[in-house]
């Protein structure tokens, strides 16, 4: 009996002392109160375990759960007082109801007392306090066979653990404010020092935009020719209206075009238009767009996608400002202000002979380069919102963002940038539970996001063109580093030189792109590329911090 109770006391000091360790390896609560929860679960024979957390409108909401499904945690949502978690959390007091199917005050929202027919089910729900007030509650089910088991070792060990979580809050919540108060104080001192400049119907208020700001707000009144550069989604063609309605032709008409979803044919006739008969199907004479934006703005997009026959015949358009129609021999002269935008790399597709050198010249007059999403995340939360009220408009509906759900979206790496952030916030506004949405109701955080299945297959595919070239990292460290670090820097031999295979063919030319080309491989872990690249994880931080490479998280 002495034995039996010595080994389940070091069995509960292990358990104590395994939570404190995970709770203090991040400061990403959800994270490691899961981890905890996962522990004590395998640990003690427990079946099921929540952490709820009260909002500062005296709502609990689910912050983690093990043993629920989504949908489950979904609906971990209690008013003080409603309820075994409710009455616990209003009255600060550990419960243990031996069968929650006799329970009166169970609302079975999850589910618990439906998985087990035929058995009873014990709940055991203590308070997480801070400063004598109670900022959460801890619910633990298991089976309880003949309801014969005793409770009090796993209350007296659950008090602990809430103890342990508790200081954990106090401590992330006094780091998230301290954050909060740094970066107010921050955007309070770069507003006074730089007025912000906006454009119609464009979010955004960090450095990154606010240089394309004044880059539009200089160039829209006058009558030169811009090129939008970008990735896909970065917002050229709102930036293109924008440049619209801030020039003198603001009154005419603004004509958008995509020239990569015509043929050469097809957008040759909607560009200059036909005459009467020009071809089958012509039964009258047509004007193209740029007849119709005369006097106003042609706006053209992915002009990089264009073929070269085509290209020669738009650098007339353009140096002269007049054409003839598809099957005319008379010259049409139009006054048309001209923005073009692309996703392409024009200089290398110039390089390459894919893109007319003269008409590269002739487009590339006034060139503003739009940034990715994750260059200015600080916007992040502004566009959201953006999007979620014009989501609420539409649908008449009063959805809102949680804090934690705001800062999923704010680390997420956006490879489709604004585009994919409406696309994410229109489909998560749609399918949540509740009017709030938690960081739970995004498809990521079930690794069902469509966009991470399709870099993943990106990245598979472009395994096949690239490879490592065999010239071993330069270390120059942002920071002095330790002389451990120096040591074992100066200690790396070359890396011995590859056979060519076909999975390696096609080099990466210069450091950075051998660097993202290993993180690539690697899903991004530095530790795996840093193996790849034959350095230490060490030299890798270093030699991605010296190319300011940022770490995707997906």
């Amino acid at each position: 009996m002495v034995n039996a109770q010595a080994i389940e006391s070091r069995r509960e000091l292990i358990a104590i002392y395994e939570v404190s360790k995970t709770l203090a390896t991040s400061l990403d609560i959800a994270k490691t109160f899961r981890e905890a929860l996962n522990y004590l679960l395998q640990a003690f024979d427990w079946r099921r375990a929540f952490v709820v957390l009260s909002e500062p409108e005296g709502r609990l909401n689910g912050l983690c759960a093990v043993g629920l499904t989504c949908e489950e945690q979904q609906r971990l949502q209690f008013q003080s007082g409603e309820g075994i978690v409710g009455r616990v959390f209003a009255n600060g007091m550990q419960v243990v109801v031996p069968d929650v199917r006799s329970e009166p005050l169970f609302l079975n929202r999850t589910g618990g007392a439906d998985q087990s027919p035929g058995v009873p089910v014990a709940m055991l729900v203590t308070p997480i306090r801070v400063d004598r007030k109670s900022i959460g509650v801890l619910a633990v089910d298991c089976l309880n066979p003949g309801e014969k088991r005793a409770f009090s070792n796993d209350l007296q060990l659950l008090k602990m653990v809430v103890t342990l979580m508790g200081q954990a809050l106090l401590l992330h919540r006094s780091v998230s404010v301290a954050h909060d108060k740094l970066q107010d104080e921050a955007r309070r001192m770069a507003k006074a020092l730089k007025p912000s400049t906006q454009l119609p119907h464009v979010v955004g208020r960090s450095a990154p935009m606010q240089e394309v700001f004044d880059q539009v707000h200089k160039v829209a009144p006058t009558r030169t020719t811009v090129l939008l550069r970008g990735e896909s989604g970065t917002g050229k063609e709102v930036v293109a209206r924008a440049l619209h309605k801030l020039s003198t032709r603001r009154d005419e008409v603004f004509v958008s075009v995509n020239c990569a979803a015509l043929s050469e044919s097809l957008l040759e006739s909607e560009l200059f238009g036909h005459e009467k008969g020009a071809f089958t199907g012509a039964q009258a004479t047509r004007k193209g767009r740029f007849e119709l934006s005369n006097g106003g703005t042609l706006f053209l997009d992915e002009i990089g996608e264009v073929s070269m026959a085509f290209q020669a015949k738009l650098l007339r358009v353009l140096q002269e400002r007049e054409f003839e129609r598809v099957g005319g021999s008379t010259s049409v002269k139009v006054d048309v202000r001209l923005i073009l935008a692309t996703n392409r790399n024009l200089e290398r597709m110039v390089k390459a002979g894919e893109f007319r050198a003269d008409l590269y010249y002739r487009i590339n007059v006034v060139n503003i380069q739009l940034p990715p999403l994750r260059e200015r995340r600080e916007d992040i939360p502004a566009m959201a919102q953006h999007f979620l009220e014009r989501f609420n408009r539409e649908n008449q509906r009063s959805t809102e963002f949680s804090p934690a759900a705001m800062r999923v979206l704010t680390s997420c790496y956006w490879p489709g940038n604004v585009r994919e952030l409406e696309n994410c916030v229109e489909r998560t506004a749609t399918m949540a539970h509740s009017e709030l949405i938690s960081e739970l109701a995004f498809p990521c955080r079930e690794n069902r996001c469509l966009t991470q299945v399709l870099h993943q297959i990106e990245r598979q595919d472009a395994l096949t063109t690239v490879r490592l070239i065999d010239i071993p990292i330069v270390e120059v460290p942002l920071a002095p580093a330790p002389a451990a670090a120096v040591a074992e820097s100066a200690a790396v031999p070359d890396p011995a030189p590859e056979q060519p295979t076909a999975e390696t063919d096609g080099k990466p030319d210069g450091e950075r792109e051998r660097l993202i080309w290993a993180m690539d491989r690697c899903g991004w872990v530095q530790a795996k590329a840093a193996r790849l690249l034959k350095i230490s994880p060490r030299q890798m931080g270093y030699a991605l911090q010296k190319n300011s490479i940022e770490v995707r998280k997906f």
